[in-house]
């Protein structure tokens, strides 16, 4: 046997922002006023000349919305939902494509609110994601909306006859 000891003891250290009373703790601060001065150190002084853009243009360079990956899964996740009610997947229990216009419609009114709302705040990959994603699902709710009628229709001729 060896005469190592093993130390047994751990310790826990508080990396909670707030104090129990609710306050910014004091570390924090200091913390987030030294990462504020890096940050103005490494970033170039604007040209005071330098004409502001339009509101609506979008931005470019440093300017430019960074890509945040969770935007992406929310706009990817929406996305197959979307597809999922529109048949893209079969139930696992039936087997069966999964077929919900009401739903289908709702999901994708989601996706262009969320579009509208992102105007100008988006990474262009974000942007180009969203917008694709849209064209592609509306697309296919009015062929599945078409396939729906045209269904609906041969059914109500067999029964007239």
């Amino acid at each position: 046997m060896s005469d190592h000891k093993q130390d047994d003891s751990f310790r826990v250290i508080d990396r909670r922002p707030f104090t129990s009373e609710g306050e910014l703790r004091k570390d924090v601060v200091e913390e987030q006023q030294r990462e504020a001065k890096a940050e103005a150190a490494k970033a170039p002084p604007s040209p005071p000349e330098k004409a502001k853009a339009p509101a609506n243009a979008p931005a470019t360079g440093a300017d430019a919305p960074k890509r945040l990956p969770a935007f992406e899964s929310l706009v990817r996740m929406l996305g197959q939902n979307a597809a999922m009610v529109l048949g893209a997947y079969a139930d696992p229990r039936t087997g069966q494509p999964m077929i919900d216009p009401d739903a289908a419609r709702e999901l994708i009114d989601m996706l262009d609110a969320l579009h509208e709302k992102t105007k100008g705040n988006l990474a262009p990959e974000e942007d180009e994601l969203l917008l694709d994603l849209l064209g592609k699902l509306k697309l296919t709710y009015v062929e599945m909306n078409q396939a729906v009628a045209a269904q609906a229709a041969t059914q109500a001729k067999a029964k007239t006859r």
